[in-house]
């Protein structure tokens, strides 16, 4: 596929992630959309799901090989689940664990702040005991 059409793809699929259009996300993914790939302001098809709370999305695109600790923006947004923690998006922070999301994995290449300390600002409690159960034993 040539690069024009890529990029057409994924900016399509970080609109279908953002407004939660699963339909259209699992076409654009069975039409060659890549799930990890950046659109041009560097947003990624699983932060934009996360920062909205859509679940299914987010089960899509991890389905389809989305790593839920690519880091999206430049320097303007962070993890998926930064975002899912921060909005206090319980079931979306529950899936982003379930397929290896690290709970202690900071934003802003690792200066920034982590997923708890954004459930906690929130607050989120539920958030936070979800996060809290996923973070490593000492």
């Amino acid at each position: 596929m040539n690069h024009r059409r890529q990029k057409k793809l994924t900016k399509r699929l970080v609109e279908a992630a953002t407004f939660g259009e699963l339909t259209e996300v699992r076409a654009l993914l069975r039409g060659g959309a890549q799930p990890d790939r950046a659109d041009g302001e560097g947003t990624t098809p699983l932060y934009a799901a996360s920062v909205h709370g859509s679940v299914d999305v987010v089960r899509a695109l991890l389905g389809a090989g989305a790593d839920p600790d690519t880091e999206s923006g430049h320097g303007t947004e962070g993890t998926s689940l930064c975002a899912a923690a921060c909005w206090g998006h319980t079931e979306t922070v529950r899936v982003l664990l379930e397929h290896g999301a690290d709970p202690a994995l900071r934003e802003d290449g690792g200066t920034g702040m982590s997923p708890m300390e954004w459930a906690l600002a929130g607050p989120h409690s539920e958030v936070v005991a979800l996060l809290e159960g996923a973070a490593p034993q000492e």
